[in-house]
């Protein structure tokens, strides 16, 4: 493809980013698998430059006072013009005089924090902390969790395929990459000796303390992740119920079952309500995806007030469905990969509020005998992991005990 082609796409990618929908990797993917002509060098261009720009977004409107994909693409480029608009039969259209002149002019406004910070204003107002929001918008190493293996035969059985890693500094069963890799052509994958899984998120099972004996539920388990790291801690051994009320996402689980050799997880979508004696109820709560921003940072442009209140009610919702069916000490482990307040901390405090039965375990001393490093968060009830802190996706713990 020619230059002007290559940009041609990016926009048409763009055009459908911003109308905040839908996912900008599934736009992106969706765009290339449907045009086969398009090389892998120029995949890779496409890719980088339109996640640069979602990257970017906040000070290309600014800088360019337009939200509109083609001004910001041209802002974005307007130092190669000359090599853009290489009159090819599939690239970009020619400038209009109102283009040139916009590109002609120079923005020297600072920006305000918000902008500076890449946070839409109403979520960086909740946020307040433009380093944490930068932070945030880095892309994230590639994080990964052995399954059933010993880590440093993991780590060895890769670097013969030609893939460096090395293990994470938190989780005993953790791995990175600083380069992202297609696991699907890794054999020591396809043989089920990991799986791909943020450091965040295997701590989270971890601090499930989960033991054989056990009656374990992974409430809103989504894709699964936690109940398949739990099942690995356990060896194959107890049984862990894998819920969601999503049918569609519980069958995408099945072929991971089958790849890693997993006999312990059932999966429904429902949940007896004469079940009581939960010694694990994990609600794996639907959140934001604030603290995931780093792989996906076009998600923030998608969440609303609304979204938000919505999922607080659902948060709050979960918590008091938890509560009954979790036996005397047994335990609530609240899990988000959010980072605000309104999704974590405040929803701990109003379910405290009304279940005095209920008391928060001291994460702190659970973390030093599960991880053994020291806790990286200055609240020892409430643990909050992040970019800044533990080089990891944005998550939030909590662990709720039941008293008699």
């Amino acid at each position: 493809m020619k230059t002007g082609a290559r940009y041609q796409a990016i926009l048409e990618i763009l055009v459908d980013i911003f109308k905040d929908k839908k996912p900008a990797d599934n736009i992106i993917n969706d765009y290339i698998r449907n045009r086969k002509y398009i090389g892998s060098k120029d995949r890779k261009f496409i890719c980088e430059q339109t996640w640069d720009i979602i990257r970017n977004r906040l000070k290309l409107e600014f800088d360019s006072g337009s939200k509109d994909a083609r001004t910001i693409l041209l802002w974005k480029i307007k130092e190669n013009l000359a090599e853009v608009f290489d009159n090819s039969t599939y690239g970009l259209s020619p400038l209009s005089e109102d283009e040139q002149q916009l590109l002609n002019q120079n923005n020297d406004t600072p920006y305000p924090n918000y902008v500076e910070a890449e946070c839409p204003e109403w979520l960086f107002n909740q946020i307040s902390d433009i380093e944490f929001c930068k932070a945030l918008n880095t892309p994230a190493e590639a994080d990964f969790r052995v399954h059933g293996h010993n880590r440093n035969e993991v780590i060895k059985r890769l670097k013969e395929e030609g893939i460096n890693t090395y293990p994470t500094p938190f989780s005993p069963y953790g791995f990175r990459s600083e380069l992202r890799f297609n696991v699907n052509n890794s054999a020591t994958y396809q043989d089920g000796w990991f799986e791909v899984q943020d450091e965040a998120s295997q701590i989270a099972a971890i601090l499930c303390d989960t033991r054989p004996e056990h009656k374990i539920i992974d409430y809103c388990c989504g894709a699964g992740g936690k109940s398949l790291a739990i099942s690995s801690i356990l060896n194959n051994q107890g049984k862990i119920l894998a819920h969601d009320i999503s049918s569609q996402r519980l069958e995408a689980i099945k072929p991971r079952l089958s790849r890693l050799n997993v006999k312990n997880i059932e999966l429904t979508d429902i949940i007896a309500t004469s079940d009581t004696d939960f010694d694990r109820f994990i609600i794996d709560a639907p959140c934001s995806g604030s603290g995931t921003w780093r792989r996906s940072p076009d998600a923030k442009y998608r969440i609303t007030p609304q979204i938000l209140k919505n999922l607080n009610q659902t948060q709050s919702e979960l918590l008091e469905l938890a509560a009954p069916k979790t036996k005397i000490g047994g335990r609530i482990i609240y899990i988000t990969c959010s980072v605000l307040s309104a999704e974590n901390e405040e929803r701990i405090a109003n379910f405290l509020q009304n279940h005095t039965e209920f008391s928060l375990l001291d994460i702190s001393q659970l973390w030093q005998q599960k991880i053994g490093t020291p806790y990286p968060h200055s609240n020892s009830y409430m643990l909050r992991m992040s970019p800044l802190t533990t080089n990891t996706d944005g998550f939030f713990i909590a662990i709720l005990q039941k008293n008699s």
